[in-house]
C-alpha cells in the first residue's frame, strides 16, 4: 500500500544533450509495490523538450497542466490538460512544452522502460 502527494516525491532534473528543462518524478513503481509498470510525472519548463526517440515498449501519456506538443510518427499533436495519448512500441516520438506555463504530464511505461 502506498499513499503520497506529488509535492512530497523527489524531483530529478534530467540532464542530457537531447533534452531541455525536464524534471522527472516517479509517482508509483516497483518501490511502491507496482511490479510491472512505472507511473512518472514529467515537468517541462518554458522551451523544454524530451529526447526524440523510439523504444520497444508502448506507453501512455496524460497531460496534467499547461500546453505541450507530441511529435509521433511524423506528425505533431497539440496537448493540453486532460489530453491523453497512446504511443505504440518502436514509434519515433517526442514531447515538448509549447505554452506560457510549464507542461506537466504523466507517463506510464512498463518497468523496463524506466531506466
Amino acid at each position: 500500500m502506498f499513499v503520497s502527494h506529488r509535492d512530497e516525491i523527489e524531483k530529478k532534473q534530467i540532464d542530457s544533450p537531447s533534452s531541455n528543462k525536464v524534471t522527472k518524478q516517479v509517482l508509483v513503481g516497483p518501490e511502491q509495490g507496482w511490479e510491472d509498470h512505472v507511473m512518472r510525472m514529467f515537468t517541462l519548463g518554458k522551451g523544454g523538450f524530451a529526447p526524440r526517440h523510439a523504444h520497444p515498449w508502448q506507453h501512455i501519456i496524460y497531460a496534467v497542466e499547461g500546453e505541450g506538443e507530441l511529435f509521433m510518427d511524423g506528425k505533431n499533436y497539440p496537448l493540453k490538460a486532460g489530453s491523453t495519448a497512446y504511443i505504440p512500441s518502436d514509434i519515433l516520438h517526442q514531447v515538448s512544452q509549447s505554452g506560457e506555463e510549464p507542461f506537466v504530464f504523466i507517463c506510464i511505461v512498463p518497468e523496463v522502460g524506466d531506466k
